[in-house]
């Protein structure tokens, strides 16, 4: 999964902010990608 799938997938709304915050746990964004996604500030 890259941060480009992953941005794709919530915007055809496949993803919700959960999941894009699941994605930063495991590394595999960063907490600055998961506000491009969402256009909120990560909270833990």
């Amino acid at each position: 999964m890259t941060f480009e799938m992953i941005k794709k997938n919530y915007d055809r709304k496949l993803w919700n902010k959960q999941m894009v915050k699941t994605a930063v746990i495991k590394e595999v964004i960063t907490k600055e990608q998961y506000f491009e996604i969402t256009g909120e500030d990560y909270l833990a």
